[in-house]
């Protein structure tokens, strides 16, 4: 009887053991970007914050890398505060990829240890971090073919562009769109998922950026810096809007009657009322994680791939963004957070 009692007992030790383990992988307290007050880019400093617990919905990610996003600048400067519900101190970052340390008591599809990639919700954030906090239902397992650093430029770019092509634009193959900034983080996977729906794809871009378009899968590129792209598209379905101003504005003269704008960037007061027949929208991507496992499927199959263009590692924040606002970049900005 006292040796069923001890191997009771050394079992539950065996146990607290394991779970005081594997508490002990999370630390109390984690490294973050945080903004005490908006501005430029010095503003992104490094803290010592306490690390936060999933609620019942949630998974708690040890993040390896965050995407640098023109939405994270305008939180940063408070151009977009109002967009993301930026409350100071703020912490930025809505692309994650990471591993699950540990799962709210409703969480279902995940555990720990699974490799996840993620878009966190406009209005909350939390990716420029060691740790960060993924609702169920905006992650998806990470491809396997992709690293976390290209895992992490995914997330918010290509959820844009698929919401935008198909969930409102409804772009059917053997259309034709016409993609503005195709080089950008948005532009270079919507001419992916253009192209792989079978589309007539015309891209535009600067001049270096010319082959690249090409290599991605543009059917026409076009230099907007010499090149006037109203030379290059007529009667076209659909115009992806990632540049607004005048551009937006000069692309609903391309559409066919009956075709779409859809813009990214918000719609100007001119773009407003389209002339008859000629539809124009602005859209706002959502965090869908559903959605991420279709295009996890598309990764894995090489149907689209990731351009990473810049790596800094998280106390270099401040020049991931000078970067980002540069306005010049090919591909996607990544935040490398070793574990």
């Amino acid at each position: 009887m006292q040796t069923q009692h001890f191997r009771v007992f050394a079992l539950f030790l065996v146990c607290l053991s394991g779970s005081l383990a594997s508490q002990a992988q999370v630390p109390q307290t984690m490294q973050a970007i945080q903004i005490q007050q908006f501005g430029g880019p010095e503003v992104l400093t490094l803290h010592e914050i306490f690390t936060p617990q999933p609620a019942a919905d949630e998974l708690l990610v040890r993040v390896h890398a965050a995407g640098v996003n023109p939405v994270d600048t305008g939180a940063r400067s408070g151009r977009s505060a109002a967009l993301t519900n930026a409350v100071l101190p703020y912490i930025p970052g809505f692309d994650v990829s990471g591993v699950v340390v540990s799962a709210g008591s409703a969480v279902s599809g995940f555990s720990a240890g699974d490799p996840v990639y993620a878009m966190l919700d406009l209005r909350r954030g939390g990716g420029y971090a060691e740790y960060a906090l993924v609702k169920e239902s905006e992650a998806a397992r990470k491809p396997e073919n992709l690293t976390f650093a290209e895992a992490a430029a995914l997330p918010l770019v290509s959820l844009t562009a698929w919401q935008a092509l198909f969930d409102t634009a409804d772009l059917q193959a053997g259309q034709t769109v016409l993609i503005h900034g195709g080089a950008g983080g948005v532009g270079s996977i919507a001419v992916q998922l253009a192209r792989w729906r079978g589309a007539r794809v015309i891209a535009t871009g600067s001049d270096y950026s010319q082959e690249f378009l090409r290599e991605l899968g543009a059917d026409v590129t076009v230099d907007y810096r010499n090149q006037r792209f109203e030379d290059f598209a007529v009667n076209v379905d659909v115009v992806l809007d990632t540049v607004g101003r005048d551009t937006q504005v000069r692309s609903l003269g391309v559409l066919r009657e009956g075709g779409i704008l859809v813009s990214i960037v918000g719609l100007v007061p001119e773009a407003r009322n389209p002339p008859p027949g000629i539809r124009a929208q602005s859209i706002l991507v959502r965090a869908n994680g559903p959605q991420l496992v279709q295009l996890g499927n598309l990764l894995a199959e090489g149907v689209i791939n990731p351009v990473v263009s810049f790596r800094f590692p998280l106390s270099a924040a401040p020049e991931a963004h000078r970067q980002s606002e540069t306005r010049s970049t090919r591909g996607k900005i990544v935040l490398a957070i070793e574990p």
